[in-house]
């Protein structure tokens, strides 16, 4: 499998909450999401728990391949809380947290995992991508969503509306992201599918699949074309020109383009 990424952080000068890697038959996405200002909660911040994350599962896939991806996932989730438990307060409402992509390849088959609002787009021999997403937090942030349009961003009452918002997270009838709690690993969208079925894959986090579902400017299909032709760079650049043109807020954004299906290549990396 061979892996072409790209990440871009929202502003220059800015942390990139967002990561990707992948290893020789895997590929990770993790969008972390959090307050800014809760060092009080958390002094690591989002960045450092999205990277902790992401590197934890990426060694768990290289050294644990016959575990499942919720599996791995809750370790790594445990690790990393244990990493912090001792210094912050790990189960506050606000504390880092993570919408989490993984696609593994093994023995002909594709495995994914799609954890929060992050994206995983298999393109299919038959030409119509398969399109995997977990729409739980985005269902409940709809609820939210006329507040926060109303309200200062930034602003106490704003952070009063998120804090409301995400004690919604990891609790049943709510949403489920990584945080503290390894068992939210289990309520992830997972599937599975013949890699001969499968042409390319993509895993996005939700500031650059808003090209799709906020600014409607492509279909998954055309980003599947445009990520073959042009690579991950072309759709994080057309997200930024709509971010500009609808002056809406820029995100993080990170795509990790997935092809070649098949034991061997990945990032330029060979199995041992």
């Amino acid at each position: 499998m061979r892996v072409t990424m790209t990440s871009a952080a929202a502003r220059p000068g800015h942390a990139n909450e967002d990561f990707t890697g992948a290893v020789p038959t895997a590929a990770v996405l993790v969008d972390g999401a959090g307050i800014p200002g809760t060092g009080s909660i958390c002094p690591h911040g989002v960045a450092w728990y999205a990277t902790r994350l992401g590197g934890s599962l990426l060694g768990l896939l290289c050294l644990s391949r016959d575990r499942g991806l919720p599996a791995l996932l809750a370790a790594a989730i445990e690790q990393v809380t244990d990493d912090h438990r001792d210094t912050c307060d790990v189960a506050d409402p606000v504390s880092p947290s993570a919408a989490v992509a993984v696609l593994r390849v093994s023995e002909g088959i594709a495995e994914y995992l799609v954890l929060g609002d992050a994206v995983l787009v298999l393109d299919t021999a038959e030409g119509t991508p398969l399109f995997v997403s977990d729409p739980r937090e985005v269902v409940i942030s709809r609820s939210y969503r006329s507040a926060l349009d109303a309200t200062a961003e930034g602003s106490d009452a704003y952070h009063r509306i998120l804090r409301d918002l995400r004690a919604n997270r990891n609790r049943p009838g709510g949403f489920w992201v990584a945080k503290d709690d390894p068992r939210a690993a289990d309520e992830a969208v997972t599937g599975s599918c013949p890699v001969s079925g499968l042409s390319g894959a993509a895993l996005l986090s939700n500031g650059a699949g808003r090209l799709v579902d906020l600014f409607r400017l492509s279909d998954w299909p055309e980003v599947m074309a445009v990520l073959a032709s042009s690579g991950p760079a072309e759709i994080i650049h057309r997200v930024r020109q709509a971010e500009a043109r609808h002056a809406v807020a820029p995100d993080d954004a990170t795509v990790a383009h997935c092809t070649d299906l098949a034991p061997g290549l990945c990032s330029g990396l060979r199995d041992a």
